[in-house]
């Protein structure tokens, strides 16, 4: 059995030289040359093999892992972009603050919500939630009309005070 920690101290700064020589940028050279004693850690050599020369086979996979990140660099297409282009890119998803925020003013809704009278609540929850119409939400909770939107708007009044209190 090798005694990795050995070699790697004898040999690491080596093959990461070896791999800047193929071209391969410092940093890659650096992760290909953690990548090869992860390699030899993880599946060594079959017994037998290399055992004259574990420096050998270090360099060996050293240079199949360079090529084969040579290889999937060559597939990749890139862009090169200036940086108010790049900073024009919009992110599609919230920021951490944005999320938060809305989490804490859903929390407050539904808190809101709970405050309410049952029969307040329930118009609400049908004409905004389920998309019911105000003369829908009538005819389901037995009211007229304007006594259901007059339930309604005092949902919206009261979610909304709470809301702007919590500012």
């Amino acid at each position: 059995m090798w005694d990795l920690q050995h070699l790697f101290r004898k040999h690491a700064r080596d093959i990461a030289q070896s791999l800047r020589r193929r071209g391969i940028a410092e940093e890659t050279a650096a992760d290909l040359t953690q990548d090869t004693f992860v390699r030899v850690l993880v599946s060594p050599p079959a017994s037998g093999t290399a055992s004259h020369n574990p420096a050998g086979y270090l360099f060996r996979v050293a240079r199949n892992l360079g090529i084969d990140h040579q290889r999937r660099e060559r597939l990749l297409n890139y862009v090169d972009l200036a940086p108010e282009v790049f900073a024009a890119i919009a992110d599609p998803s919230p920021s951490p603050e944005t999320a938060v925020y809305d989490r804490q003013r859903l929390a407050l809704t539904q808190a809101a919500l709970a405050e309410l009278p049952a029969r307040t609540r329930r118009a609400f929850e049908l004409h905004r939630m389920e998309a019911m119409t105000i003369a829908a939400v009538a005819a389901e909770l037995g009211l007229s009309v304007s006594r259901t939107w007059s339930l309604i708007r005092d949902a919206y009044e009261h979610i909304d005070a709470r809301l702007t209190g919590a500012r």
